[in-house]
């Protein structure tokens, strides 16, 4: 019989999607126990956004919460996206601290690395996958990510093109991931079976969101294309800016003839045990129900789940949200300004805040973000197509962009040494000079909240002796 398996996402993207990653260790920890007796491909856990909520938000160790999951979750694949060279930061970091948190990353219990590129520039995904195949167990696994959007540069030849190459380098499996929505039933169908013909029986992955609407037509395209894995989210927390629902396409494969692998009544009690935590998240404002409807206006902005929800978690702040549409059709302009980057993080988060910025400032450019000079100047990689040429000249003058990994004009050894003896006594753990690096500032408070509550439980327990 055939299979299709599913990785469930509600503890990383299907979160993150809908309520900008404030979901807290504590909420699901309970599940996890039945979560490992579910049949899941594997279990999206870390990695992309939750690493900076838990600093920054919620008053967690990443890594901490990492060993909780693995320990809660021993026969389970753990799953992380990790952005290549910029790591779960937004910034290109030396080859040396790529190596060293993946290291990190497979010893506190990660199993399956998804690696992408924001440009698909596959230069600044080789380390990491260098690094994965050198730490790596028996257990882990390498997966190759294409950002997959559209535009007039970005064709069915090209991703398949990209697919050879993936295979080429080392890969162990290949994802798709539509972080927007918008791939439709009919370039799903062209796409899988043209990639599955250059790569053979090679694991190819969809992710895809519920945004506009198009998700499960799509993924009933990709599963009769050849598809291998597809991702999904426990029913409560799916749709919207989310993925489709686990347990109907549990019921849509069980339709086809297809197997899953999933235990029907896990998945169900899954979904029972998540329906409270939405509701409260509801009730409390930080879960907008504006995340959880369809907009197909995003066929138009080819704006992924994530970046929605933090736009409008950011105007909400500014209570500016009076602006929303507004910076929503700007995205798409400040897109082709740049060159058609895929939006997917760090890009998405510096197309969106630029957009923002044009609408609110009242002049399009009239301030230029840093990151966004920084782009246009190379050190993110090559953009897919040439960027305009006002921009170009208002961050470069009569300079040029550089033309190589810009990790390759950088010394080696020395940015890990520095944060440790920047950290001086706050610093315990390997994994405490990586979180600094990453979040330098949410660390630093992390670390001394952490030391001050040690203290103040040591005073207490000295009273009650």
């Amino acid at each position: 019989m055939k299979k299709v398996q599913l990785t469930e996402t509600v503890l990383r993207d299907a979160n993150q999607s809908l309520m900008a990653t404030r979901l807290p260790y504590s909420d699901y920890e309970g599940i996890l126990s039945d979560m490992d007796k579910a049949g899941y491909y594997s279990i999206e856990c870390w990695g992309g956004a939750t690493f900076d909520s838990c600093l920054r938000y919620l008053g967690e160790d990443p890594w901490e919460r990492l060993r909780n999951l693995r320990k809660n979750l021993p026969n389970s694949r753990l799953q992380m996206l990790l952005r290549g060279q910029n790591l779960l930061g937004y910034k290109h970091y030396h080859d040396d601290v790529v190596e060293k948190f993946i290291e990190l990353s497979i010893k506190n219990g990660i199993d399956v690395i998804r690696i992408f590129d924001a440009l698909n520039d596959f230069r600044n995904i080789e380390t990491a996958l260098n690094a994965t195949k050198k730490y790596a167990t028996e257990k882990t696994i390498a997966s190759g990510c294409i950002s997959y959007t559209q535009s007039p540069v970005h064709t069915v030849d090209k991703y398949i093109e990209m697919c050879k190459e993936l295979k080429t380098m080392g890969f162990d499996t290949i994802c798709l991931k539509d972080m927007a929505g918008t791939m439709s039933p009919y370039e799903a169908e062209h796409l899988i079976k043209g990639i599955k013909d250059a790569i053979g029986d090679m694991t190819l992955i969809l992710h895809t969101h519920c945004t506009t609407g198009m998700a499960y037509m799509t993924i009933t395209k990709a599963i009769e294309s050849g598809i291998d894995v597809i991702d999904t989210a426990t029913s409560c927390f799916s749709g919207g800016t989310s993925q489709p629902a686990t347990e109907t396409m549990f019921y849509a494969l069980e339709q086809y003839g297809i197997e899953s692998g999933l235990n029907e009544d896990i998945i169900n009690k899954v979904n029972d045990y998540f329906k409270p935590i939405k509701q409260k998240y509801i009730d409390n404002g930080q879960l907008n129900p504006k995340s959880l409807g369809t907009d197909a206006q995003a066929l138009v902005y080819k704006v992924p789940g994530g970046m929605l929800s933090n736009m409008i978690a950011n105007l909400t702040d500014m209570h500016a949200m009076d602006k929303f549409d507004d910076a929503l059709a700007e995205i798409p302009k400040v897109r082709a300004d740049m060159g058609y980057p895929p939006l997917v993080t760090p890009l998405s988060q510096m197309v969106g805040n630029q957009a923002v910025t044009n609408v609110l400032v009242g002049e399009r450019y009239k301030n230029i973000s840093k990151e966004i000079k920084n782009y246009i100047k190379g050190e993110y990689g090559n953009p897919p197509a040439p960027i305009a040429q006002e921009l170009v000249e208002k961050v470069l003058g009569d300079g040029e962009a550089v033309d190589c990994r810009i990790e390759d004009q950088k010394r080696t050894g020395e940015e890990f040494a520095a944060a440790r003896e920047a950290l001086g006594d706050l610093c315990r753990s390997e994994e405490d000079v990586m979180s600094y690096i990453c979040y330098p500032d949410q660390t630093v408070k992390f670390l001394n909240d952490r030391k001050a509550k040690e203290e103040n439980e040591a005073v207490y327990t000295i009273e009650e002796m």
